[in-house]
C-alpha cells in the first residue's frame, strides 16, 4: 500500500462509533467564528514527505482544527505552534497552516497522529486508539527513511511505542520514559524525543514555553542536518 491509499483507507474508516457520531455533530453545529467554513467532518490521515527522516506523532485532531480542514495540526493553536516551529528550523516552506491549499509542504518531515478522528474532550478511549493504531503501523512500514521520532503528549509517545513494535519488546524498565526533551536511542537506532503537546492546556499555563519548544527543535536539527529545500510530494496534495 502507498502512503496516498493509506490516507483514502483512512479517510474512510467508520471503527468508531462514538467518534465518527462526534465529528459529525461537531460539523453540523460548527464553532461561531467558523460558522461559514464547511467541515471536513472526516478521519484526518497524516501529512508530508515520504522521504522523511523525522516522523512527529501527535494525539488526535482539533474539533475546530484539523477536523474542520482536513489536515493534520492545520487551524488551531496548537498548529500554529507547531508549524512556525517546523519553518523556523527548516522542516516547512511556511509559518502558518490554514487549509490544505494553501501551500504548505514539508521536507524532510511527516506528521501523523494516534487517533484519526477527533474526540470529545481531547479524550480517546483506550479501545478507540486500539483500533486506529493499525494506521500508525503502517505508516511507520512506508516511511522506512524515519531517523528521529518526536512525539508530541504520552499518548504520542506510548501509542508510537506500541505501533512500532517496541512497548512489548522491552520490559518495563526498559522503555524510554516520557518527559519534555527526554531522548532515547531505540535499539534499531531510531531515536525518540517526546515533549509536552503544544496544546492549550499547556501553552497558556506555562508548562510548555515557546524556549521549551524550540529547544526541542534545536536538537532534533543536531541529529538531522538540513537537507534539500522543500518539495511537494503526492501526500502534501490535498486528498
Amino acid at each position: 500500500m502507498s502512503l496516498p491509499a493509506l490516507s483514502q483507507t483512512i479517510i474512510a474508516c467508520q471503527l468508531c462509533p462514538r467518534l465518527r457520531e462526534h465529528c459529525s455533530t461537531v460539523s453540523r453545529k460548527r464553532k461561531k467564528e467558523f460558522a461559514g467554513y464547511e467541515y471536513w467532518g472526516r478521519p484526518v490521515p497524516g501529512f508530508g514527505d515520504p522521504r522523511a527522516r523525522l516522523l512527529i506523532v501527535g494525539l488526535a485532531p482539533g474539533a475546530h482544527g484539523s477536523n474542520r480542514t482536513g489536515r493534520v495540526f492545520t487551524g488551531d493553536a496548537s498548529g500554529d505552534w507547531l508549524y512556525a516551529a517546523l519553518h523556523q528550523h527548516g522542516w516547512a516552506n511556511r509559518a502558518i497552516s490554514r487549509s490544505p491549499d494553501d501551500g504548505l509542504a514539508l521536507n524532510d518531515c511527516y506528521i501523523t497522529a494516534a487517533a484519526r478522528c477527533a474526540p470529545p474532550q481531547n479524550r480517546p478511549t483506550r479501545l478507540e486508539l486500539e483500533r486506529c493504531r493499525p494506521y500508525l503501523k503502517a505508516e511507520l512500514a512506508l516511511l522506512s527513511s524515519v531517523r528521529v521520532v518526536l512525539a508530541l503528549g504520552r499518548i504520542g509517545w506510548e501509542h508510537w511505542l506500541r505501533a512500532a513494535g517496541w512497548w512489548d519488546r522491552l520490559g518495563p524498565r526498559e522503555r524510554p520514559r516520557f518527559a519534555h526533551g527526554h531522548e532515547a536511542s531505540m535499539p534499531d537506532g531510531t531515536v525518540l524525543i517526546s515533549s509536552f503537546h503544544p496544546s492549550r492546556q499547556n501553552t497558556n499555563t506555562g508548562r510548555l514555553t515557546r524556549p521549551m519548544w524550540h529547544d526541542v527543535f534545536r536538537r532534533v536539527r543536531t541529529l538531522l542536518p538540513a537537507g534539500p529545500p522543500p518539495r511537494v510530494s503526492p501526500s502534501d496534495l490535498p486528498v
